[in-house]
């Protein structure tokens, strides 16, 4: 089934971009297709960083589906691990790792691996996957240049 992954280096710090990908709720002013985001909870937890669980509502042409995942935020491991809840997958299976650099950059891990519910959706999918990694990565770039550059 459809997998990606992509490591980064990037000339922002790990604690920048570990707060970029932290930040759910603004997935949909900058993330394609993602058009709301709605955070169910947020657990401390004792170990440091935080368990969240949000819905994402992704749109692409006529479909429209929303999925909940479970997001565990570890920044003292510069980590987030991503856990499907509920939705239209079979599965995923989301992480990043922010490693960082001693010029001041990091380097970032990205690994997503999934399977649709739907023949339909992941035969649509395949067609566009990697075109769609490249644009979700490119505009997580963008936000990045924009927030930090």
């Amino acid at each position: 089934m459809p997998k990606h992954s992509e490591t980064r280096v990037m000339p922002y710090t790990a604690d920048q971009m570990y707060a970029l990908i932290a930040d759910i709720q603004a997935y949909p002013q900058f993330l394609p297709w993602c058009s709301a985001c709605r955070i169910r909870s947020r657990t401390p937890r004792p170990e440091g960083g935080e368990v969240v669980d949000a819905d994402l509502v992704i749109s692409f042409k006529v479909f429209r589906e929303r999925f909940t995942s479970r997001v565990t935020m570890m920044p003292d491991a510069g980590r987030i691990d991503v856990e499907y809840l509920d939705g239209p997958f079979k599965y995923l299976v989301n992480n990043w790792t922010f490693k960082p650099l001693d010029d001041g950059r990091c380097e970032v891990d990205f690994h997503v691996d999934f399977e649709f519910k739907s023949r339909t959706l992941q035969a649509l999918i395949g067609v566009v996957f990697n075109e769609a990694m490249r644009r979700i990565v490119g505009a997580f770039e963008a936000r990045a240049k924009k927030l930090y550059g």
